[in-house]
């Protein structure tokens, strides 16, 4: 398997770039796994694929990043340039333009409610986009937007994998309402994968949104899983209003919550035990929410 350094990022600059041969190529503090970054002079960044899914992304944010982005109150990765396949390389791969800033999982945020209220008013922003000819759901972005019981089974047979890990009771009682709140509406734009790693922050100040791999048009629900996962109490209240969404949307939003904690904990738990806490958080916090609601 070839390696996904700096290495072949340098080849694949040169070889293709030559215009960006005399710019330096280092890693970053986060370089990704589903796309790997890495720093390219001070105002780029080279974006390479790990998995042909991932590849399918390229054509898209080529596409509607610059489109998106005179849209938006925030700034987002733009392309710059896009490259081919190469050096062993398999996949097409990207050039964007470099944003300032640290991840909010490294930097932390300052006020949460605030920051919540941000993290909401860029993702209304962005629904308000127009969605004629968008990427609907897809491979391209693993099935975000579309119907949520694409992972039923997956779902199911996590819950029945982790047993008396979890109250199975509760977790089968939200992604039946969740499956139940099915989506009516009409296609607007989405993230599909709003986490802390994608959010980036200068003065504990939300200042981008980064990895548009996951975006298209569909239903909104997968956007409000940062809901749990990050935002609580005030700040989880601040998020939701800020928001506006049905009741509905909100259900399925925790749908897709709990799908993506019970993997991630079936996984930890075979992988790596000690990490699994953040999994089980995330569950309880879903299955809370769920019951205040009841």
């Amino acid at each position: 398997m070839i390696e996904l350094d700096e290495h072949l990022a340098r080849r694949l600059v040169d070889s293709q770039f030559p215009q960006w041969s005399h710019l330096p190529v280092a890693p970053v503090e986060v370089g990704g796994i589903d796309n790997r970054t890495f720093r390219l002079g001070d105002e780029l960044t080279v974006r390479l694929p790990s998995g042909d899914w991932y590849a399918l992304q390229v054509e898209k944010e080529q596409r509607w990043l610059p489109i998106l982005a005179r849209q938006l109150p925030l700034p987002i990765p733009t392309p710059a340039a896009k490259g081919v396949p190469g050096h062993g390389y398999p996949y097409p791969w990207s050039i964007h333009r470099w944003l300032p800033g640290r991840t909010a999982a490294a930097a932390g945020v300052g006020d949460p409610a605030v920051f919540a209220a941000a993290v909401a008013g860029f993702l209304v922003a962005l629904r308000q986009v127009d969605p004629t000819d968008g990427p609907g759901p897809g491979r391209h972005n693993f099935f975000r937007g579309g119907p949520l019981d694409t992972y039923a089974d997956e779902t199911l047979r996590a819950i029945d994998t982790l047993g008396g890990e979890i109250p199975q009771d509760r977790a089968l009682a939200v992604w039946d309402d969740a499956v139940r709140a099915a989506w009516h509406g009409d296609p607007v734009w989405f993230h599909g994968d709003v986490a802390t790693g994608n959010l980036l922050v200068r003065d504990q100040r939300l200042s981008a949104v980064i990895d548009f791999g996951t975006s298209g048009v569909g239903d909104p629900a997968c956007d409000v899983v940062i809901a749990w996962t990050l935002f609580r109490g005030t700040s989880r209240d601040a998020f939701r209003s800020r928001l506006g969404l049905d009741p509905a949307t909100w259900s399925r939003g925790r749908g897709w919550a709990l799908w993506k904690a019970l993997i991630t904990l079936v996984d930890r738990l075979e992988r790596d035990p000690a990490a699994a806490a953040q999994s089980r958080r995330v569950i309880a916090e879903v299955l809370d929410d769920h019951t205040r609601e009841l």
